[in-house]
């Protein structure tokens, strides 16, 4: 019983400490602060703490003109919220918020998500893993967890996922090698993209690629690549129909493996993007924090994704053994397939490590971090307008930069026949 009331009295302290330091609490006997959050981490410039909030974790960050839970109570562990972002309600694990980010009630954060600057959902939006870039919006009732999007030039011109929307992320053979990608990294950082539009009422099975300035109409599932851009997608439905099912097979793992390495490789490219870009826009103890944050984050995507393709792997092998014995000797397509996409995966994971680890800076790349500095020089670190106002030139430079990036991956394995 001592032992309770130590704790009580302690967070009770580190409520009234960010009082006195200038955080707006209305009921601040509603309000938890764990016992090892960082107080420094926690600004006092305009932040707002509503009823029924909780913040815990070491690593949670909180910088000016924030306001927490002002619909419902909001959980924060471990996630780093930039400025004037705004969750309305929800439990926010583990997450990256850039600023300029509002989100309704009922959001179900978790690890490995980073919203950009002013990245938008509304209420009641799952994400896991997944990247969304600046202005990309989503509706309400939505599951969009392992997507990256990309897309959009403003708030007023913004990639958009419609309400009642889901990525199907699990497989019936049990795997997760499902990740989609709505854009790509290299054209996609530069903030000039048509946006893209994913309707309502509808749903992606991963992995799924998906070219700029493409719409999907509401009600569509789409189950397949779009890479031509500004298409319009009709997904069709399915008559009744029961066929027999062959357990444990992939009728399509040439395409599985091909999307994953395409998405692992705008990963890396990205993670090259931050560290040689993002980080010319640190300016102080705040933004460093949240750009480490960033930088962890996108350190689990690639992680995450690498677990998945090894699991994946073990079961391709385990679909050819089926193919093998059903096909009495005879090399079919699909086993030719299923062969060659098990020595790519035998190989793709060394090459993503190497990858990753890479410096990656090239002729091209160091061209860009100039312009950018100079920029910076003239107008200050801000990175919206700096980087939408790089010259045409510039802008193709650092796109053939962070493309040399994925074609180096990718190249040597995708699977073909």
């Amino acid at each position: 019983m001592p032992k309770i009331f130590k704790t009580g009295a302690m967070e009770n302290k580190k409520v009234e400490l960010l009082r006195q330091k200038g955080v707006n609490i209305p009921n601040p006997e509603s309000v938890y602060i764990g016992e090892n959050v960082n107080l420094d981490r926690i600004s006092g410039q305009g932040v707002t703490l509503y009823a029924g909030c909780k913040i815990i974790g070491e690593r949670s960050l909180i910088l000016p003109n924030v306001r927490l839970g002002y619909e419902a109570p909001v959980t924060l562990e471990n996630t780093m919220v930039g400025e004037n972002t705004r969750l309305n309600g929800g439990f926010f694990q583990d997450a990256v918020f850039l600023g300029n980010n509002v989100f309704g009630s009922g959001g179900h954060v978790r690890k490995g998500t980073i919203l950009e600057e002013e990245a938008n959902a509304a209420h009641t939006v799952g994400l896991k893993q997944t990247i969304l870039f600046p202005f990309v919006t989503l509706g309400s009732l939505i599951n969009f967890c392992d997507c990256f999007m990309a897309g959009g030039t403003s708030r007023k011109d913004h990639s958009e996922v419609g309400s009642s929307f889901i990525h199907f992320n699990y497989t019936p053979n049990q795997d997760k090698a499902t990740a989609s990608m709505m854009g790509n990294v290299h054209k996609g950082v530069m903030l000039n993209q048509r946006p893209i539009f994913l309707g309502g009422q509808g749903g992606l099975v991963g992995p799924v690629r998906m070219g700029y300035g493409c719409v999907t109409a509401a009600g569509s599932i789409i189950r397949k690549n779009e890479l031509n851009n500004d298409r319009m997608i009709l997904g069709g439905s399915f008559k009744e129909v029961s066929l027999p099912r062959r357990i444990g097979v992939y009728s399509q793992v040439d395409r599985i493996v091909n999307n994953n390495i395409a998405y692992l490789a705008g990963l890396i490219s990205l993670n090259a993007w931050y560290h040689h870009i993002r980080s010319l826009f640190v300016h102080e103890f705040f933004s460093e924090e949240l750009f480490l944050g960033m930088q962890k984050n996108l350190t689990d995507c690639i992680d995450e994704r690498i677990k998945q393709l090894k699991l994946f792997h073990e079961k391709v092998v385990i679909s050819k053994q089926i193919l093998l014995t059903g096909s009495k000797g005879k090399q079919t397509n699909a086993i030719c397939l299923h062969e060659v996409a098990d020595e790519m995966l035998k190989k793709a994971v060394d090459v993503f490590n190497k990858e990753r680890c890479s410096d990656q800076m090239s002729g091209e790349g160091e061209r860009l971090v100039k312009a950018i500095e100079l920029a910076i020089a003239k107008k200050g670190k801000h990175y919206i307008p700096i980087i939408q106002n790089l010259d045409s030139q510039t802008v193709k430079t650092g796109s053939r930069w962070l493309y040399g990036i994925e074609e180096k991956i990718t190249t040597p394995l995708l699977v073909s026949v």
